[in-house]
Parts: structure tokens; C-alpha cells; sequence
């Protein structure tokens, strides 16, 4: 089995015949925190970055854009001829993209770089306190054509419906049961207030708001996705969650950035959903397709949805990406996308992600591939597959 980047590279050249163009994607060092298409396709595969120049080049600005989803936006952007400006502490990688212009500040109290200046459009993808986003409108609203704000899958109070559009409802003061003017927000709470904000502001018709799942991919260090590729190529029996027909909608971040590009640059407005494949995957497709781009000798056992939760696993933590689909998650991950393919949403092979991941993971110091940040370890997934094993006989 391969241990490290360069023989894990050699192997998948080998065993991955079935690897996606984009497999040798290189990551961007240091990135920081869905998905892909069935092979009956959901529109044309991604991948194509930089093929294209866009007919009206665009001066944008973005806040935040050195940790995880912003490297690829702008990447991407480069390539199609789109002027960058970047507004930050100066604190994530500072060492990216040295060539564009960076405005330091803090969104908490001094946004002071920005004022006086224009750019066509602004994308949010730092602001986790609605209060940073009302700031930031306001004081651009004025100097800039549209802002673009990044919220999440998170912001809906109610997952039961199946399928899930924008149309369900997002957390409120009175759903979260939070006092107006409490200190600290719930996460969906949040993003749901900031997303207002920057409606309230700008308009509906110069926002643009995305709600992604779950973002994947190289430079992703919370390691939610992370875990599964690194744990099947390491091999041996695989505690797989549930009986394997739960489904997955999850977003490659590569899908994410290039898609959000494209929709600036068409001026479009509205709130979208972001999670691929356009037909969910189930668990099972999804486990048994990382496994095809390793050479590692793997096998899973499916652990009933149950006993995998009474012995302490949590979905999404220990056991990441997996929901059952179940207890109100039943649209959890049964989004309609027919709205956002029509406008453009593709999504790269389930063989390219992973690839991708596993090439980033193995690009990392020793220390920090020990230590995954999500996923159960060794030591209780061995635990809880002895108990399994023993009580099913």
C-alpha cells in the first residue's frame, strides 16, 4: 500500500483508470475547511479552469480569501481575466497570491481600506456574525454593483422535506428560541441573519446568496471529507455507517468556486443551494467509489444505523458526511438542483475529489497526517467493530 504523496500518485496512475481530467490538481498550499456527478451525468464535467477568458472582466473584491474556498475562487478568477483586490487581517497565508492587491483590516472595527474605492461586486466568504456583514454592506453599498455572500446548507430550521429547495424555512430569533441582541448565535442562526442583512442592503436584485453543504476537496484542514479517503487507503476493515443506502450530497470546492465565478459574471441574483450530485448519492456508492481510486486492501462492515449511535458514534463527527436520512433529516440530503444545473452547477467525478483529497493529505508535514480532525480513531473504530461483530454473532 502507498504511504506517502509520490507512491500514492504512482498507484492511483495504476489503479485509477477511471480518474477524472483534474486529477493531478495541484493544491494550494496551506488552504484551509457536495460533490460529484453519476456518470449518467448532471451537466458537463468540471475542470476546464482557466479554458475560458470571461467577456467583461471584472473588478472584484473579497473578503476573506486565503483559507479554504476562497484560493480556488480566485484561482479560477485569475485565469478568466478578473482583477482581485483582497481585504483581510493579513493572518491565514499571507504568503498566497502575492501579485494582488491586499487591503488589511478587521471586520469587527475598521474597514477603513475599503472606503473610497469601487469594485463591481463583492464576495463575503468570511462573515460567520450577521453584525460584520451589515457593516460591510453598508458601507460598500454604494461603491459596489452586487454582493455575493457565502452562507451554508445550515440555515434551514426544518431538513424533513423531501426534496429540500430554498423555499424551506431558516432559522429565526423565535425558531432557534434565541433572544434578539444575545452575545452568541447558533451557526445556522447566524448565517441566516447575516444572509438577510445582505438582502436588506443591497437588495434582491444585487445579492447574490449560495447555501453550500458540506465543501470537499484539497486545502480542506477540517478533514470532514478527509477521513474516508484516508481511512480506506490505509485498508483493512472499514466501519461503514447505517446499511449503506442513506444518501450524500456534499460540494467539491473546485464545483463551488468556478460555479460562483460564473454566476458573478452573469449577474445573476437570488439565493441557491449548493450540494451535488444533482441524484443523491447513497453512503454505499459514495465509500465504494473512494475506494476505487486506492490499491489498498479494504473491506466494510455495515453497522446498524442503532447500535452505531448508542455506542457514542455521532454522525458527522465521528462518522463524517453520513446522516441517516431519519428523526427530521429526512431532506437532508434530497436537494432539488434542477434550478442551480440550469444555471450552470456541475460537478467533477467522485474519482478526481478524491484523488485530489488524498494528493493534498499526503503534500502535508508527517504530524499533521497523524492527526485527522474528524473521524473516529483506530483504537474505538476497532472497539465498536469487536462489539458488532459480537453481537450479531
Amino acid at each position: 500500500m502507498a504511504t506517502n504523496r509520490r507512491d500514492f500518485l504512482k498507484a492511483s496512475a495504476v489503479a485509477g483508470g477511471a480518474l477524472a481530467a483534474g486529477v493531478g490538481s495541484v493544491a494550494l498550499a496551506g488552504c484551509g475547511a457536495a460533490n460529484d456527478s453519476d456518470a449518467g451525468g448532471d451537466g458537463a464535467p468540471a475542470g476546464e479552469t482557466g479554458q475560458e477568458r470571461a467577456g467583461n472582466p471584472l473588478r472584484i473584491l473579497i473578503l476573506g480569501g486565503t483559507n479554504f474556498i476562497g484560493p480556488h475562487q480566485i484561482e479560477y478568477a485569475l485565469a478568466r481575466g478578473h482583477d482581485i483586490t483582497l481585504f483581510n487581517r493579513g493572518r491565514t497565508n499571507p504568503h498566497l497570491f502575492p501579485d494582488l492587491e491586499k487591503l488589511i483590516g478587521d471586520r469587527n472595527d475598521d474597514l477603513s481600506a475599503l472606503e473610497g474605492r469601487t469594485w463591481d461586486v463583492v464576495i463575503d466568504n468570511s462573515a460567520t456574525n450577521p453584525a460584520w456583514v451589515e457593516r460591510s454592506a453598508n458601507l460598500l453599498r454604494d461603491s459596489v454593483g452586487r454582493y455575493v455572500f457565502v452562507s451554508t446548507r445550515s440555515v434551514y430550521a426544518d431538513t424533513s422535506r423531501i426534496p429540500m429547495t430554498i423555499d424551506a424555512p431558516v432559522w429565526t430569533y423565535e425558531r432557534a428560541e434565541v433572544e434578539p441582541g444575545a452575545e452568541r448565535l447558533p451557526y445556522g442562526l447566524a448565517k441566516a441573519l447575516a444572509e438577510q442583512n445582505a438582502r436588506d442592503i443591497f437588495g434582491n436584485d444585487r445579492s447574490l446568496v449560495f447555501r453550500p453543504g458540506l465543501i470537499i476537496g484539497p486545502g480542506d484542514t477540517t478533514d470532514r471529507f478527509t477521513y474516508w479517503p484516508v481511512r480506506i487507503h490505509r485498508g483493512g476493515e472499514v466501519l461503514a455507517p447505517g446499511d449503506g443506502t442513506d444518501p450524500v450530497q456534499i460540494i467539491d470546492v473546485r464545483d463551488f468556486g468556478e460555479w460562483l465565478i460564473r454566476m458573478v459574471e452573469a449577474e445573476e441574483s437570488g439565493t441557491w443551494n449548493v450540494v451535488g450530485p444533482r441524484t443523491p448519492r447513497p453512503m454505499a456508492e459514495l465509500l465504494y467509489g473512494i475506494r476505487a481510486v486506492t490499491t489498498a486492501e479494504t473491506t466494510f462492515t455495515w453497522v446498524d444505523t442503532d447500535f452505531a449511535i448508542d455506542a457514542g458514534l455521532r454522525p458527522y463527527a465521528e462518522l463524517p458526511v453520513w446522516r441517516p436520512a431519519r428523526d427530521g433529516a429526512e431532506g437532508f440530503a434530497r436537494f432539488d438542483l434542477t434550478p442551480e444545473v440550469e444555471k450552470g452547477l456541475t460537478f467533477r467525478s467522485l474519482a478526481d475529489t478524491t484523488a485530489a483529497t488524498l494528493e493534498y493529505h499526503f503534500s502535508r508535514p508527517p504530524e499533521r497526517q497523524a492527526e485527522l480532525r474528524a473521524g473516529i480513531t483506530a483504537e474505538r473504530e476497532a472497539e465498536v467493530l469487536a462489539a458488532w461483530h459480537a453481537a450479531v454473532g
